[in-house]
């Protein structure tokens, strides 16, 4: 394996790529890994020399403070490649932001932004025929962060590990998603760290989520956990309503994730003259609106689907069904506009595309 050494990163190539042995057109998601993968380590009150090396297991002591007190902290992003085979990243400075807020939250060092940046564009270079050309097909980047020090007194790392992982990935089809509106189960609760992406805000929703998808939902809206009167997120993903002709979405908080794509959604929907609300959203509103008409669509948002239209919800045992979406509700609108920014189709006036 040759060595090859960029402004900060120490590069070690695999001899031989996986790619041939890849069928492309039936990738399931998250499940195929690229060559190659960035590895930092902290140690010593700072971060050491970067490293992009083939993919591979990582050796870690049993008493590694990730596995007993849950330090690890997480990102998802993704590149895409345009018709002259340039290749794009969709906002990627507010990946790099969260994932060092959510690390402050929970004692872990931030990671500095020249390593992130040129060790992000170094590894998509190297990988860069993975990166397959077409609407629907990306590749799926993985940056998280772990504590690697030994031993299990309750106390924070000082040695960590930050990497990053690539998977190329497919059009995102959810089927026909049906949530359930919690009245039980909390994802989180004020004063907590529900605004981070920390692995155990994940782990934490799959029993009620398993729960519900028993009685026949794919998802959960959560609820805030004090009353379980308004609505917060939808299983892994920022929620909007459309009620009338108006477009509602709840404001972030210290329990609610700042998605990247329920950012652009918003700004998106105003640039197309929609009336868009961020405010509190009572259960009871949505139940009215359902009743009288006006709830013309729900939907989520985020990295992996841009736009999941939900089709149906659930709450305390009664169940109602919406009209499926068509090519000129807000959902389909909004998502176009979004996937031609991303795949540089289409002008980019916000400045969100990065050329790598």
């Amino acid at each position: 394996m040759g060595k090859e050494t960029a402004t900060y990163i120490e590069i070690e190539k695999r001899q031989t790529s996986k790619i041939n042995d890849v069928d492309f057109s039936n990738l399931a998601f998250g499940s195929v890994f690229t060559d190659h993968m960035f590895v930092c380590d902290y140690v010593d009150g700072e971060w050491k020399t970067p490293k992009i090396i083939p993919y591979q297991p990582i050796s870690l002591d049993p008493s590694a403070r990730v596995f007993h007190y849950g330090q690890a902290v997480f990102e998802g992003m993704k590149a895409y490649k345009d018709e002259n085979d340039d290749i794009w990243l969709f906002r990627p400075e507010e990946n790099f932001n969260r994932i060092n807020k959510s690390s402050e939250r929970l004692a872990m060092p931030e990671f500095p932004k020249d390593y992130f940046f040129e060790g992000l564009t170094t590894l998509l270079n190297l990988d860069k025929e993975w990166i397959q050309k077409g609407i629907g097909n990306s590749l799926y980047i993985r940056p998280f962060a772990i504590a690697t020090e030994y031993g299990v007194s309750a106390s924070p790392s000082n040695k960590y590990r930050f990497m990053i992982i690539c998977s190329p990935a497919q059009s995102y089809y959810g089927g026909e998603v049906r949530v359930k509106i919690a009245d039980h189960y909390s994802r989180a609760a004020s004063g907590g760290f529900g605004y981070a992406k920390a692995a155990g805000n994940y782990a934490g929703q799959f029993y009620p989520t398993n729960l519900a998808q028993k009685e026949g939902f794919q998802q959960i809206i959560w609820t805030d956990a004090s009353t379980h009167e308004y609505l917060e997120e939808a299983g892994t993903m920022n929620i909007f309503f459309r009620i009338g002709d108006t477009l509602v979405t709840c404001p972030i908080s210290d329990r609610i994730l700042d998605g990247v794509t329920r950012k652009s959604v918003i700004t998106v929907a105003e640039d197309m003259g929609i009336n868009v609300e961020v405010r509190p959203i009572k259960v009871q509103e949505i139940l009215d609106a359902y009743k009288n008409g006006e709830l013309k669509e729900i939907f989520g948002s985020g990295t992996a689907a841009v736009i999941n239209p939900i089709l149906g919800f659930g709450y305390k045992g009664d169940k109602w069904e919406l009209p499926k979406v068509d090519d000129d509700s807000y959902s389909s609108k909004i998502k176009q506009t979004i996937i031609d920014i991303q795949y540089n189709l289409a002008e980019d006036k916000h400045g969100w595309r990065y050329k790598v």
